[in-house]
C-alpha cells in the first residue's frame, strides 16, 4: 500500500470523534489519507496547521499515512484510450448477473480487450465482460464474444429475491424489465390465467407466480435451451405448481390452449421487432375481457401508426381494443425507443 509523509494531530482517543468533525468542518481533514491509531492515541492527517481554538489538546506531528485505494468512478477513469475516443464509450451497459454485456461502435472495437479490463477494474462483483451484438430472430439469440475475465456465457441473475440461470448467448433476458415484470406481478388478481406467450427463462412468470395468486400460468417459447432454463428457474424458485412450460412456437399458442380449454385473462407479449406478428394469435386465445402487455422496439414517431394496426387487427376479429396505455421503458438506440403498451381487448357481443 502506498504512503505519504506529511503532516499530522496526535489526538486522544476520547477526543478522537470531536476532533475529527471539526477537522471535517473547517476543510482540514486529509480524506486520501487513512487515520491510524495506537492504544492511547489516534494519529489523524492534516491539509494545513489549525488556528488555535478551544480544540487545543492536539500535538502537531509528522508521519507516513497510508493513502485510501480509490475505486474509479467509471471505467473510462482506468481506460488509456486515445482521448479523443473516450467520449465515444458507452455510457451504459446491462449486468446480468455477474457478466456485463457491452455494445461498442465500430471505431472502438480494437480497443475491446482494454475496455473489458477496464470494466472488470471497476466493477467488483463482475467477473466477465462481453461484447454483445442486438438481439436477433424468434428465438432472440445474439453473437457473445468473451474479452475480459473468466470464458464463460452462464451467470445466475438476482432480482427481487428471485434467481435466474440462464446463457447470455443463448438465450435472452433483459435486466432493465425488472421493474416492469414487478409492475404487472402487482396488477394480476387471485385465479386469473396468464400466458407468457415468449417467456424465454421465464423472468415474467415467474416473478408474477411468485408475487400474485394466479390459478396457472403458461410459459411458452420456441427456443429449446430458453425453455431448459425455464423449467430449472421455476424448480428452483419453488413454483413448480404454478407455472406449466411448453416448448413450442407461438404460432401454435391456439391449437395448444384449445385442447385445454383455456382462455387468457393476461397475455405477455414480449417479442421486440415482432410482436405485431404474432398479434392475431394473441387475439384468438383472450377471454371475453383480456389485458395484452404488448412490447416494441419502434422507432421515434411510429408508434401511433403501429397502434392504429394493431386495432384494425383486432377489429377483423370482431374484438375492440380500449385503454391503450404507451409508455416508453428506455431507449434501445438513437431515436429508437424500447416501448410498452397496455392493452384491454374486448371480444364485441355478436348482433
Amino acid at each position: 500500500m502506498k504512503a505519504e509523509k506529511t503532516i499530522g494531530i496526535c489526538v486522544p482517543l476520547e477526543q478522537a470523534e470531536t476532533i475529527r468533525k471539526y477537522l471535517i468542518e473547517n476543510n482540514l481533514l486529509r480524506t486520501d489519507l487513512k487515520i491510524n491509531k495506537d492504544k492511547t492515541y489516534i494519529y489523524i492527517p492534516i491539509k494545513k496547521i489549525p488556528k488555535k481554538t478551544k480544540h487545543d489538546t492536539f500535538k502537531i506531528i509528522k508521519k507516513r499515512f497510508e493513502k485510501h485505494h480509490i475505486k474509479p468512478r467509471s471505467y473510462k477513469e482506468t481506460t488509456s484510450l486515445p482521448k479523443k475516443l473516450r467520449h465515444e464509450l458507452p455510457t451504459s451497459y446491462d449486468i446480468i448477473g455477474d457478466i456485463i454485456l457491452i455494445k461498442l461502435a465500430k471505431k472502438l472495437q480494437k480497443y475491446k480487450k482494454e475496455i473489458g479490463e477496464s470494466l472488470l477494474k471497476s466493477n467488483k462483483n463482475i467477473k466477465t465482460i462481453c461484447l454483445t451484438q442486438p438481439v436477433t430472430g424468434e428465438l432472440r439469440t445474439r453473437d457473445v464474444e468473451v474479452i475480459a475475465g473468466e470464458k464463460r456465457t452462464h451467470t445466475t441473475h438476482k432480482e427481487y429475491n428471485l434467481k435466474f440461470d440462464l446463457n447470455v448467448e443463448k438465450t435472452y433476458f433483459s435486466p432493465r424489465l425488472a421493474t416492469e415484470r414487478k409492475r404487472i406481478a402487482s396488477l394480476v388478481k387471485p385465479n386469473e390465467i396468464i400466458v407468457d406467450m415468449f417467456t424465454g427463462v421465464a423472468p415474467f412468470s415467474i416473478m408474477i407466480a411468485k408475487y400474485a395468486d394466479p390459478k396457472i400460468i403458461y410459459a411458452i417459447d420456441k427456443n429449446e435451451d430458453a425453455i431448459k432454463y425455464a423449467k430449472l428457474n421455476i424448480k428452483r424458485n419453488n413454483l413448480l405448481d404454478k407455472v406449466e412450460v411448453i416448448h413450442a412456437d407461438a404460432e401454435k399458442v391456439y391449437n395448444i390452449l384449445d385442447e385445454k380449454g383455456v382462455k387468457a385473462d393476461r397475455i405477455i407479449m414480449n417479442l421486440p421487432f415482432s410482436a405485431y406478428v404474432f398479434f392475431p394469435y394473441a387475439l384468438k386465445i383472450i377471454a371475453n375481457v383480456c389485458t395484452i402487455y404488448y412490447y416494441d422496439i419502434i422507432k421515434e414517431g411510429e408508434t401511433k401508426e403501429r397502434v392504429e394496426n394493431l386495432k384494425k387487427i383486432a377489429e377483423e376479429d370482431n374484438i375492440t381494443l380500449t385503454n391503450l396505455d404507451i409508455r416508453k421503458i428506455k431507449t434501445y438506440a438513437p431515436r429508437e425507443f424500447y416501448i410498452g403498451v397496455d392493452i384491454t381487448a374486448k371480444k364485441n357481443t355478436p348482433m
